[in-house]
C-alpha cells in the first residue's frame, strides 16, 4: 500500500514539472463587435431594402428598386443561399372542393 501511495505522489510531482514546461498561451484575437457576420447582398444603391427577421436571423429581404417592381430575396434553407422571387405567391394551389354536403 505504501508503494502505491509513493508511486502516486511521484507521478503527481512529475506531472506538475511537465505542466510548468509549457509557456502561457497567447490571448485570443479580438472579436468584432457586430452580433452577426457581415454579409453583402448585391442590390442597387438606391433600392429600398426591408428585412424580415425570425428569431434574430434575417430570413427574407424585400428589395424595391427606384421606379421598379419590388422583388424578394428569401433564404429558404437557412444556409445563406438567397433565392430571388418576384412575388411571394409560388403558384401552388391546394384543391378545395366539397366532398359531401349535409342537407
Amino acid at each position: 500500500m505504501a508503494v502505491f501511495i509513493f508511486m502516486c505522489a511521484a507521478g503527481a510531482a512529475l506531472a506538475q514539472d511537465k505542466l510548468q514546461d509549457f509557456p502561457e498561451p497567447p490571448p485570443p484575437p479580438p472579436m468584432p463587435e457586430a452580433d452577426e457576420p457581415a454579409v453583402r447582398i448585391p442590390v442597387p444603391e438606391q433600392a429600398k431594402v426591408e428585412e424580415v427577421r425570425d428569431g434574430g436571423r434575417v430570413v427574407m429581404l424585400k428589395v424595391t428598386p427606384p421606379g421598379g417592381q419590388p422583388y424578394y430575396l428569401i433564404d429558404t434553407t437557412g444556409n445563406g443561399n438567397w433565392m430571388r422571387r418576384d412575388a411571394l405567391d409560388d403558384g401552388v394551389r391546394v384543391p378545395m372542393w366539397p366532398i359531401y354536403t349535409f342537407e
